[in-house]
């Protein structure tokens, strides 16, 4: 669990390998500050810190790099990026590596480095010899997708860390406007900080006056009044879209693609799906799937088919016809309504 590891780090625990790998790009980034912030200051990481791109360099340049003693320091940190190696992916780059040397050095590290593999990909080949003995022998972090008890608990401890209190109900309403991107919540938190600087407490009125709405959740919310038939309130959210210049073409795709989820969703509840299962068969975030059954609730099957029929019909005019964009949108809202 990224979690443990990141509280080990903390600790000073260092390993002298990590395999941080998945498809949660905030982790694997924070993962590595954190190695790098622990091991080196300022001052050392002008000399004592390398990158390599696995993709454009053969590892055993890198080996050789991590065997080389720290200058003016004791120890050293080394980023390797993009191991496709691990993976049954056919990798694009020309760069032959030599794994077997790679083997012998995770029998017995540097001593004084700390490597660190960073592999943004879902699944590594368990069945290669070299990821079986990475495994074996590095600190393995999983950076995947947090669910949504990790994601709020993780809410929690960011808020904790920078000596605030969150109300449970300002995390559920964050995540509902802003969504899941890890970077976003982040840097609402930031903000969120600096303006309860006094209160050190975060609560669910505070989010609702600051939190910065992505274009996608403000579509949910659309889409939220139209389910609960409030058309003025809805076209209220799409005026002001287009006063942020937001595309009519880009805010009907996000339309669709929200209906297409609800309808997914919809289905799939239905078959006895649970909210994770759902969320694993549509790559989708578990959070999102919530809110959407939430949303689906308000409408009947044939409700689901006829709205996707017209926002496919509305596509189909906006890409061929020389209708007013903006104005098909409005129209398609007050028949949405219906």
């Amino acid at each position: 669990m990224v979690l443990d590891a990141w509280r080990k780090i903390k600790q000073n625990s260092i390993a002298p390998v990590y395999l941080v790998y998945g498809t949660e790009a905030f982790l694997i980034n924070e993962t590595k500050t954190l190695v790098l912030n622990q091991v080196l200051n300022e001052e050392e990481m002008e000399f004592n810190f390398a990158v390599y791109d696995l993709e454009e360099t053969p590892i055993e340049a890198a080996i050789e790099d991590a065997e080389t003693f720290p200058f003016l320091g004791e120890r050293k940190v080394i980023f390797l990026h993009n191991p496709a190696f691990l993976t049954a992916e056919k990798s694009k780059a020309k760069v032959d590596h030599d794994l077997p040397r790679f083997e012998a050095y995770l029998q017995q590290p540097a001593p004084y480095t700390v490597m660190v593999l960073s592999a943004p990909y879902e699944k590594l080949d368990e069945r290669k010899k070299i990821t079986k003995e990475l495994k074996r022998k590095a600190e393995v972090v999983e950076a995947k997708k947090l669910n949504e008890h990790e994601l709020k608990n993780w809410v929690k401890n960011q808020v904790k860390s920078r000596g605030f209190e969150i109300d449970d109900d300002a995390i559920e309403r964050l995540l509902t406007l802003v969504g899941t991107n890890m970077y976003m919540i982040s840097s609402e938190l930031e903000k969120f900080a600096l303006y309860a600087a006094e209160e050190k407490r975060i609560d669910r009125s505070l989010v609702e006056k600051l939190a910065a709405k992505s274009l996608e959740q403000n579509i949910f919310t659309l889409i939220e009044k139209v389910v609960q038939r409030r058309l003025d309130e809805a076209l209220r959210i799409y005026y002001d879209l287009l006063k942020q210049n937001e595309e009519p073409i880009k805010i009907l795709a996000l339309l669709a693609g929200q209906f297409r989820l609800i309808y997914q969703v919809k289905e799939l509840s239905r078959r006895g799906y649970g909210q994770q299962q759902i969320a694993g068969s549509l790559k989708t975030h578990p959070f999102r799937v919530k809110l959407a059954l939430g949303q689906a609730a308000g409408f009947t099957d044939e409700e689901l088919v006829h709205l996707i029929g017209l926002l496919a019909d509305a596509d189909y005019k906006m890409k061929t016809g020389g209708m007013n964009k903006s104005l098909l949108i409005e129209m398609l809202l007050f028949r949405l309504k219906k």
